[in-house]
């Protein structure tokens, strides 16, 4: 079954497991549901920054291994693999990128655009990831080798700008 051809009934949202893994709704956004969905992350992103790097990572990786759950729960909900309104994925995506980036509204901005790139172009090896991995852990492995991308990304424009 086709993404576009499967709606995702407003109910879901009542089931905490579909609401975390349709990022609060926004994944249920008519345009750009990943876009979308990825701003979830930012006032995760507060919260979590003052943690030291090695912390913000363990969490990040909680929320990653949860992810893997969240995203394969609703995916068989929905009948279709990773659907456009999943975006859970995109959010610890966008978190893992910003690992070590300054609070500050220009590198988030960097680190957005950056993961954006990344997640839509899917560069080898993520498109083979996004196609060959089933389940949850499919559905958030790509999305992690794409932030990994960005943010060595951000981390080398970090480097040039300082």
């Amino acid at each position: 079954m086709s993404d576009r051809t499967v709606r995702i009934p407003p109910r879901l949202l009542s089931n905490p497991v579909h609401l975390l893994s349709l990022g609060f709704g926004t994944g249920l956004a008519p345009r750009a549901p990943g876009t979308v969905g990825t701003l979830v992350a930012l006032p995760i992103y507060w919260l979590l920054h003052p943690l030291p790097v090695w912390q913000y990572v363990l969490v990040c990786a909680v929320l990653f291994a949860a992810g893997i759950y969240l995203c394969g729960t609703t995916a068989r909900a929905l009948g279709v693999h990773d659907h456009s309104g999943i975006v859970w994925d995109e959010v610890v995506g966008y978190l893992f990128t910003l690992v070590a980036v300054p609070f500050d509204w220009p590198w988030l901005l960097v680190g957005f655009a950056a993961f954006r790139l990344f997640d839509i172009w899917k560069p080898w090896p993520i498109r083979r990831f996004d196609r060959g991995l089933g389940g949850g852990f499919g559905i958030m492995f790509d999305d992690l080798v794409a932030a990994l991308y960005a943010s060595v990304l951000v981390q080398v424009i970090l480097y040039l700008a300082h």
